[in-house]
């Protein structure tokens, strides 16, 4: 095995010599690298499920792109994938490659044979990997959801856009987020009002507490929908684990936790594909009754919510930003509707609709 994969990476060093590649457009990725493009690209491999999603909001057929993925099926959840599966059964034929959440796999990308490689920004290949895979042929480009997923949400999807040939499905679809974004700050400039907020990222995934957002990252959601995040206080990275004592001294006015079906098996907070209002409500009322959480004024006032992470995780995020600035706000938002951008979404751009409780309330089904 050894001595194949020397073999392979002499071959490719070759081809780097003396095979000139067909070279198309430039794109600055996520990490701020300059890449050229193949002239054309057919074949596009993912090491995150998620990106799964993004890719059904510009194209009708999402799997047709794809060379390889990591088949992370409890990153999209059980209910997804099998919306997936049941509208493009050729998923289950599409070769597997390394997960973000592994150590990258050179032997199994090479394998899929991808034009270009689309790798999350916080993990992945090393640059002499990355030198590797473009001798033999793969454009890697890096984009990102997760690790500041406000600011890095449009550039991502445009690179997706591009690489997929549905440039103006992207732009479209980012023209409806930043109308709907304008919308929401210009509402705001109506209220001084700033409530903290507590937001559990990931809430009951382990026994002890609290993993939270931190400066940055998932916190800005917080800030553009008019809050207050505790964790920003405290915490210098994007994300953080903040004391209970910390939280119940700070006594905020909100408490948001967020969930998925990945944490069903810790007996977490459940939203999502799969989960109606009535097991999402059961979920959020059990971790807002663990001790000290218990406690906090937003619990006993009833500012207790459940928000689904792959929300903000995504694309979607659109439809996060609305509930946080309805939770945060309910008299100036009164009339926001994210149930019915939601829908619109679902109708107008994605290939599998997103359905299932994505957000939930303790004391009202909003």
């Amino acid at each position: 095995m050894l001595y194949v994969k020397k073999l392979r990476h002499w071959l490719c060093l070759l081809m780097l010599v003396t095979t000139p590649a067909l070279a198309g457009q430039t794109v600055t990725d996520l990490r701020g690298r300059t890449v050229t493009l193949p002239n054309k690209i057919e074949r596009i491999a993912i090491d995150d499920g998620r990106f799964l999603l993004a890719l059904s909001l510009i194209s009708d057929d999402p799997v047709q792109h794809l060379a390889g993925w990591p088949k992370d099926i409890n990153r999209v959840g059980e209910h997804y994938y099998q919306q997936l599966r049941a509208a493009f059964p050729a998923i289950e034929q599409v070769p597997l490659v390394s997960s973000s959440a592994e150590s990258f796999d050179m032997e199994s990308m090479l394998a899929a044979e991808p034009d270009v490689a689309v790798l999350s920004l916080s993990r992945g290949p090393t640059e002499d990997q990355i030198a590797l895979l473009e001798a033999s042929g793969i454009a890697v480009v890096f984009i990102d959801f997760f690790i500041d997923p406000f600011k890095h949400q449009a550039p991502s999807l445009q690179l997706l856009g591009t690489l997929t040939g549905h440039e103006q499905q992207a732009s479209d679809y980012l023209a409806l987020r930043d109308a709907h974004l304008a919308q929401i700050a210009e509402k705001l400039q109506e209220s001084t009002d700033k409530p903290s907020v507590f937001m559990e990222a990931h809430a009951g995934i382990t026994q002890d507490c609290c993993f939270s957002p931190g400066t940055g990252g998932v916190g800005d959601y917080i800030d553009f929908a008019g809050g207050h995040n505790i964790g920003a206080d405290v915490l210098t990275r994007a994300s953080g684990k903040l004391n209970l004592e910390y939280i119940i001294a700070s006594d905020p006015d909100v408490y948001i936790a967020t969930g998925g079906p990945a944490l069903e098996k810790s007996n977490g907070l459940v939203l999502g594909g799969g989960y109606g209002p009535e097991q999402a409500r059961a979920a959020l009322q059990r971790v807002a009754e663990r001790q000290g959480i218990q406690d906090l004024t937003a619990v006993h006032q009833g500012r207790v919510y459940g928000l689904a992470h792959q929300l903000l995780n995504s694309p979607l995020d659109i439809v996060a930003v609305e509930v946080l600035a309805k939770w945060l706000h309910p008299e100036v938002f009164a009339d926001l509707a994210p149930a019915q951008t939601l829908a619109t979404i679902n109708q107008d751009f994605l290939a599998v609709p997103y359905e299932g409780t994505g957000w939930i309330s303790l004391s009202s089904a909003e």
